[in-house]
Protein backbone atom coordinates (compact mmCIF):
# COMPACT_ATOMS: atom_id res chain seq x y z
CA UNK A 1 0.00 0.00 0.00
CA UNK A 2 1.75 3.10 -1.07
CA UNK A 3 2.45 5.72 1.98
CA UNK A 4 2.29 9.66 1.40
CA UNK A 5 5.53 11.27 2.33
CA UNK A 6 6.48 14.60 3.60
CA UNK A 7 9.13 16.22 3.16
CA UNK A 8 12.18 17.45 5.44
CA UNK A 9 11.54 14.93 8.19
CA UNK A 10 14.10 14.22 9.87
CA UNK A 11 14.00 10.33 11.05
CA UNK A 12 16.36 8.80 13.41
CA UNK A 13 15.15 5.21 13.44
CA UNK A 14 13.83 3.15 10.91
CA UNK A 15 12.19 -0.35 10.26
CA UNK A 16 13.50 -3.35 8.38
CA UNK A 17 10.93 -5.66 6.66
CA UNK A 18 12.93 -8.69 6.04
CA UNK A 19 11.91 -10.31 2.52
CA UNK A 20 8.53 -8.28 1.37
CA UNK A 21 6.03 -10.18 0.81
CA UNK A 22 7.29 -13.35 2.39
CA UNK A 23 7.16 -12.43 5.73
CA UNK A 24 4.59 -15.56 7.22
CA UNK A 25 7.61 -17.52 5.79
CA UNK A 26 10.56 -15.84 8.12
CA UNK A 27 10.97 -18.46 10.57
CA UNK A 28 11.38 -20.91 7.94
CA UNK A 29 14.06 -18.78 6.16
CA UNK A 30 15.51 -18.30 8.72
CA UNK A 31 16.48 -21.67 8.95
CA UNK A 32 19.09 -22.36 6.36
CA UNK A 33 20.21 -18.63 6.86
CA UNK A 34 21.21 -19.46 10.45
CA UNK A 35 22.75 -22.66 9.26
CA UNK A 36 25.14 -20.57 6.17
CA UNK A 37 26.18 -18.29 9.37
CA UNK A 38 27.07 -20.80 11.83
CA UNK A 39 29.19 -22.94 8.89
CA UNK A 40 30.31 -19.54 7.83
CA UNK A 41 31.56 -18.36 11.80
CA UNK A 42 33.40 -22.23 12.49
CA UNK A 43 34.72 -22.28 9.35
CA UNK A 44 36.50 -19.08 8.79
CA UNK A 45 37.55 -19.32 12.27
CA UNK A 46 39.19 -22.57 12.16
CA UNK A 47 40.29 -21.64 8.99
CA UNK A 48 42.04 -18.33 10.34
CA UNK A 49 43.32 -20.25 13.65
CA UNK A 50 44.86 -23.20 11.62
CA UNK A 51 46.93 -20.69 9.39
CA UNK A 52 47.87 -18.85 11.75
CA UNK A 53 49.14 -21.33 14.22
CA UNK A 54 51.11 -23.24 11.21
CA UNK A 55 54.23 -21.50 10.30
CA UNK A 56 54.21 -23.96 6.93
CA UNK A 57 51.04 -22.03 6.13
CA UNK A 58 52.71 -18.19 6.19
CA UNK A 59 52.49 -18.08 2.05
CA UNK A 60 51.10 -15.49 0.00
CA UNK A 61 48.01 -17.79 -0.74
CA UNK A 62 46.95 -18.14 2.50
CA UNK A 63 47.71 -14.76 3.98
CA UNK A 64 45.24 -14.05 0.75
CA UNK A 65 43.44 -16.34 2.51
CA UNK A 66 43.53 -14.90 5.81
CA UNK A 67 42.03 -11.56 4.18
CA UNK A 68 39.22 -13.60 3.21
CA UNK A 69 38.06 -15.06 6.10
CA UNK A 70 38.69 -11.71 8.07
CA UNK A 71 36.12 -10.03 5.36
CA UNK A 72 33.69 -13.09 5.38
CA UNK A 73 33.19 -12.65 8.89
CA UNK A 74 32.86 -8.74 8.96
CA UNK A 75 30.39 -9.24 6.33
CA UNK A 76 28.08 -11.93 7.44
CA UNK A 77 28.67 -10.31 11.18
CA UNK A 78 26.84 -7.48 9.56
CA UNK A 79 23.84 -8.57 8.49
CA UNK A 80 22.99 -11.88 9.45
CA UNK A 81 22.41 -11.29 13.82
CA UNK A 82 19.94 -8.32 12.71
CA UNK A 83 18.01 -9.89 10.26
CA UNK A 84 17.84 -13.28 12.07
CA UNK A 85 16.38 -10.83 14.59
CA UNK A 86 13.71 -9.70 12.22
CA UNK A 87 13.26 -13.20 11.24
CA UNK A 88 12.61 -14.80 14.82
CA UNK A 89 11.47 -11.61 17.25
CA UNK A 90 10.20 -9.22 14.54
CA UNK A 91 12.59 -6.86 15.68
CA UNK A 92 12.84 -4.65 13.18
CA UNK A 93 13.97 -1.15 14.63
CA UNK A 94 17.16 0.24 13.36
CA UNK A 95 18.49 3.20 14.47
CA UNK A 96 19.92 5.55 11.38
CA UNK A 97 23.41 5.47 12.51
CA UNK A 98 23.33 1.87 13.19
CA UNK A 99 21.90 1.41 9.69
CA UNK A 100 24.51 3.78 7.50
CA UNK A 101 27.40 1.49 9.82
CA UNK A 102 25.60 -1.42 8.49
CA UNK A 103 25.43 -0.16 5.03
CA UNK A 104 28.99 0.79 5.12
CA UNK A 105 30.41 -2.00 6.23
CA UNK A 106 28.29 -4.17 3.69
CA UNK A 107 29.34 -2.08 0.71
CA UNK A 108 32.94 -1.64 1.80
CA UNK A 109 33.58 -5.31 2.36
CA UNK A 110 31.72 -6.38 -0.72
CA UNK A 111 34.39 -3.93 -2.61
CA UNK A 112 37.30 -5.49 -0.39
CA UNK A 113 36.02 -9.20 -1.45
CA UNK A 114 36.15 -8.31 -4.81
CA UNK A 115 39.79 -7.08 -4.32
CA UNK A 116 40.91 -10.18 -2.52
CA UNK A 117 39.47 -12.58 -5.18
CA UNK A 118 41.24 -10.91 -8.32
CA UNK A 119 44.73 -11.04 -5.30
CA UNK A 120 43.83 -14.91 -5.04
CA UNK A 121 43.07 -15.77 -8.93
CA UNK A 122 46.39 -13.51 -9.92
CA UNK A 123 48.40 -15.94 -6.97
CA UNK A 124 47.46 -18.99 -8.62
CA UNK A 125 47.92 -17.42 -12.05
CA UNK A 126 52.03 -16.68 -10.97
CA UNK A 127 52.46 -19.92 -8.80
CA UNK A 128 51.65 -22.26 -12.24
CA UNK A 129 52.94 -20.06 -15.16
CA UNK A 130 55.45 -18.44 -13.40
CA UNK A 131 56.46 -21.25 -10.27
CA UNK A 132 60.01 -20.81 -9.81
CA UNK A 133 59.75 -16.62 -9.11
CA UNK A 134 56.61 -17.39 -7.54
CA UNK A 135 57.90 -16.59 -4.12
CA UNK A 136 60.36 -13.71 -5.43
CA UNK A 137 57.04 -12.20 -7.28
CA UNK A 138 54.88 -12.72 -4.44
CA UNK A 139 56.77 -11.52 -1.28
CA UNK A 140 55.48 -9.94 2.19
CA UNK A 141 55.52 -6.53 1.67
CA UNK A 142 53.85 -7.31 -1.64
CA UNK A 143 51.41 -8.96 -0.54
CA UNK A 144 50.47 -6.00 2.40
CA UNK A 145 51.21 -3.51 -0.27
CA UNK A 146 47.92 -5.30 -2.04
CA UNK A 147 45.99 -6.08 0.95
CA UNK A 148 46.28 -2.07 1.59
CA UNK A 149 45.62 -1.10 -1.74
CA UNK A 150 42.20 -3.24 -1.40
CA UNK A 151 41.54 -1.42 1.50
CA UNK A 152 41.98 2.03 0.69
CA UNK A 153 39.91 1.25 -2.74
CA UNK A 154 37.02 0.32 -0.66
CA UNK A 155 37.07 3.37 1.44
CA UNK A 156 37.16 5.69 -1.29
CA UNK A 157 34.80 4.55 -3.45
CA UNK A 158 32.10 3.49 -0.76
CA UNK A 159 32.89 6.68 1.97
CA UNK A 160 30.86 9.17 -0.42
CA UNK A 161 28.34 6.86 -1.06
CA UNK A 162 27.18 7.09 2.71
CA UNK A 163 27.93 10.59 3.50
CA UNK A 164 25.73 11.37 0.26
CA UNK A 165 23.27 9.44 2.13
CA UNK A 166 23.53 10.96 5.82
CA UNK A 167 23.20 14.39 4.23
CA UNK A 168 19.58 13.09 2.21
CA UNK A 169 16.73 14.16 4.08
CA UNK A 170 14.75 11.06 4.76
CA UNK A 171 11.08 10.99 4.68
CA UNK A 172 8.07 8.42 6.63
CA UNK A 173 6.91 6.19 6.69
CA UNK A 174 10.40 4.79 7.98
CA UNK A 175 10.03 1.55 6.71
CA UNK A 176 12.84 0.36 4.91
CA UNK A 177 11.95 -2.55 2.27
CA UNK A 178 14.60 -5.01 2.76
CA UNK A 179 16.40 -7.21 5.46
CA UNK A 180 19.46 -5.18 5.53
CA UNK A 181 20.47 -1.82 4.75
CA UNK A 182 20.97 -1.98 1.67
CA UNK A 183 21.82 1.54 -0.04
CA UNK A 184 18.93 2.02 -2.62
CA UNK A 185 16.23 0.66 -0.54
CA UNK A 186 17.55 3.27 1.96
CA UNK A 187 17.47 5.50 -0.69
CA UNK A 188 13.70 5.36 -1.53
CA UNK A 189 13.38 7.71 1.74
CA UNK A 190 15.23 10.37 -0.03
CA UNK A 191 12.80 13.21 0.37
CA UNK A 192 15.26 15.61 -1.81
CA UNK A 193 17.75 14.36 -4.87
CA UNK A 194 18.71 11.15 -4.73
CA UNK A 195 20.07 10.82 -8.40
CA UNK A 196 23.51 11.08 -7.82
CA UNK A 197 23.59 9.07 -5.33
CA UNK A 198 21.90 6.38 -7.32
CA UNK A 199 23.80 6.93 -10.60
CA UNK A 200 27.40 7.06 -8.19
CA UNK A 201 26.00 3.44 -6.35
CA UNK A 202 25.09 2.20 -9.97
CA UNK A 203 28.64 3.14 -11.08
CA UNK A 204 30.64 1.95 -8.59
CA UNK A 205 28.74 -1.35 -8.53
CA UNK A 206 29.30 -2.08 -12.43
CA UNK A 207 33.24 -0.57 -12.36
CA UNK A 208 34.22 -3.07 -9.48
CA UNK A 209 32.13 -6.15 -10.55
CA UNK A 210 32.85 -5.89 -14.46
CA UNK A 211 36.64 -4.99 -13.67
CA UNK A 212 37.27 -7.28 -11.15
CA UNK A 213 35.82 -10.22 -12.93
CA UNK A 214 37.61 -9.29 -15.96
CA UNK A 215 40.95 -9.66 -14.21
CA UNK A 216 39.82 -13.03 -12.84
CA UNK A 217 38.40 -14.11 -16.08
CA UNK A 218 41.83 -13.30 -17.57
CA UNK A 219 43.93 -14.96 -14.70
CA UNK A 220 41.90 -18.00 -14.79
CA UNK A 221 41.81 -18.36 -18.78
CA UNK A 222 46.18 -18.32 -18.69
CA UNK A 223 45.67 -21.00 -15.71
CA UNK A 224 43.81 -23.06 -17.91
CA UNK A 225 45.64 -22.74 -20.96
CA UNK A 226 48.85 -23.84 -18.56
CA UNK A 227 46.92 -26.67 -17.48
CA UNK A 228 45.92 -27.67 -21.48
CA UNK A 229 49.47 -28.36 -21.91
CA UNK A 230 49.99 -30.61 -19.34
CA UNK A 231 50.23 -34.59 -20.57
CA UNK A 232 48.85 -36.10 -17.66
CA UNK A 233 44.94 -36.07 -17.64
CA UNK A 234 44.59 -36.92 -14.11
CA UNK A 235 46.35 -33.69 -13.82
CA UNK A 236 44.33 -31.83 -16.14
CA UNK A 237 41.02 -33.15 -14.54
CA UNK A 238 42.03 -32.02 -11.22
CA UNK A 239 43.35 -28.81 -12.31
CA UNK A 240 39.83 -28.20 -13.63
CA UNK A 241 38.29 -29.65 -10.69
CA UNK A 242 39.80 -27.02 -8.51
CA UNK A 243 39.72 -24.57 -11.03
CA UNK A 244 35.70 -24.92 -11.64
CA UNK A 245 34.97 -24.77 -7.97
CA UNK A 246 36.93 -21.86 -7.11
CA UNK A 247 34.59 -19.74 -10.43
CA UNK A 248 31.46 -21.24 -9.24
CA UNK A 249 31.95 -19.85 -5.87
CA UNK A 250 33.01 -16.29 -7.37
CA UNK A 251 29.89 -16.38 -9.44
CA UNK A 252 27.61 -16.87 -6.80
CA UNK A 253 29.12 -13.81 -5.36
CA UNK A 254 28.83 -11.32 -8.40
CA UNK A 255 25.85 -12.39 -10.12
CA UNK A 256 23.12 -12.01 -7.33
CA UNK A 257 25.08 -8.60 -6.21
CA UNK A 258 24.78 -7.45 -9.65
CA UNK A 259 21.38 -8.76 -10.25
CA UNK A 260 20.15 -7.69 -7.23
CA UNK A 261 21.75 -3.55 -7.87
CA UNK A 262 19.87 -4.02 -11.44
CA UNK A 263 17.02 -4.95 -10.40
CA UNK A 264 16.50 -2.55 -7.76
CA UNK A 265 16.65 -0.09 -10.25
CA UNK A 266 15.26 -1.10 -13.64
CA UNK A 267 12.68 -3.70 -12.64
CA UNK A 268 10.74 -2.28 -9.86
CA UNK A 269 7.68 -4.51 -11.54
CA UNK A 270 9.28 -7.86 -10.33
CA UNK A 271 8.10 -9.04 -6.83
CA UNK A 272 10.81 -7.31 -3.95
CA UNK A 273 11.14 -10.55 -2.44
CA UNK A 274 13.62 -11.46 -5.78
CA UNK A 275 15.69 -8.77 -5.17
CA UNK A 276 16.07 -8.79 -1.41
CA UNK A 277 16.58 -12.98 -1.61
CA UNK A 278 18.99 -11.95 -4.29
CA UNK A 279 20.95 -9.67 -2.25
CA UNK A 280 20.61 -11.75 0.73
CA UNK A 281 22.59 -14.76 -1.00
CA UNK A 282 25.21 -12.70 -2.40
CA UNK A 283 26.39 -12.16 1.16
CA UNK A 284 25.50 -15.03 3.09
CA UNK A 285 26.55 -18.09 0.74
CA UNK A 286 29.88 -17.02 -0.30
CA UNK A 287 31.40 -16.69 3.42
CA UNK A 288 29.98 -20.30 4.07
CA UNK A 289 31.11 -21.76 1.35
CA UNK A 290 34.72 -20.15 0.77
CA UNK A 291 36.39 -21.79 3.81
CA UNK A 292 34.64 -24.86 1.92
CA UNK A 293 36.36 -24.35 -1.19
CA UNK A 294 39.64 -22.72 -0.27
CA UNK A 295 39.94 -24.69 2.84
CA UNK A 296 39.39 -28.41 3.11
CA UNK A 297 39.72 -28.96 -0.78
CA UNK A 298 43.48 -27.85 0.00
CA UNK A 299 46.05 -30.21 1.13
CA UNK A 300 47.89 -27.95 2.92
CA UNK A 301 45.08 -26.95 4.75
CA UNK A 302 44.07 -30.12 5.97
CA UNK A 303 47.70 -31.27 7.12
CA UNK A 304 48.24 -28.13 8.74
CA UNK A 305 44.59 -28.38 10.74
CA UNK A 306 45.90 -31.95 11.95
CA UNK A 307 49.25 -30.59 13.09
CA UNK A 308 47.37 -28.19 15.12
CA UNK A 309 44.52 -30.87 16.49
CA UNK A 310 47.49 -33.15 17.48
CA UNK A 311 50.06 -30.25 19.19
CA UNK A 312 52.37 -31.37 16.75
CA UNK A 313 55.57 -28.91 15.84
CA UNK A 314 54.88 -28.18 12.45
CA UNK A 315 57.61 -29.55 10.02
CA UNK A 316 60.34 -27.19 9.49
CA UNK A 317 60.61 -25.47 6.15
CA UNK A 318 57.58 -24.63 4.26
CA UNK A 319 56.18 -25.54 0.84
CA UNK A 320 57.96 -24.48 -2.34
CA UNK A 321 56.72 -22.76 -4.59
CA UNK A 322 54.76 -23.26 -7.40
CA UNK A 323 51.35 -24.87 -7.79
CA UNK A 324 51.66 -26.85 -4.35
CA UNK A 325 50.68 -23.26 -2.91
CA UNK A 326 47.94 -22.64 -5.14
CA UNK A 327 45.86 -25.66 -3.07
CA UNK A 328 46.81 -27.23 -7.29
CA UNK A 329 49.13 -30.13 -5.96
CA UNK A 330 52.76 -30.43 -6.03
CA UNK A 331 54.74 -28.82 -9.13
CA UNK A 332 57.86 -29.84 -11.07
CA UNK A 333 58.27 -26.46 -12.63
CA UNK A 334 55.01 -26.54 -14.52
CA UNK A 335 53.68 -29.90 -13.81
CA UNK A 336 50.83 -31.22 -11.89
CA UNK A 337 51.12 -34.83 -11.12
Amino acid sequence: MPHSRPTNTSLSELHLTGIPGLQHLHHWISIPFCIMYLIALAGNSTLLCVIKADPSLHLPMFLFLSMLAVIDLVMSTSITPKMLGIFWFHSTAISLDACLTQMYFVHAFSVMESGVLVAMAFDRYVAICNPLRYLSILTSPIVAVIGLANLLRAVVFMSPLTFQVRRLPLCSPAVVDHSYCEHMAVLKLACGDAAFSNTYSLSVSTYVGSFDSLLIALSYTLILRAVLSLSSLQARKKAFSTCGSHLCIMALFYVPGLLSMYMERYHQDLPPHVQVLLADVYLLIPPAFNPLIYGIRTKQICDGARRVISWRRPAAGGIGPGLQATGLGPVKTKSIP
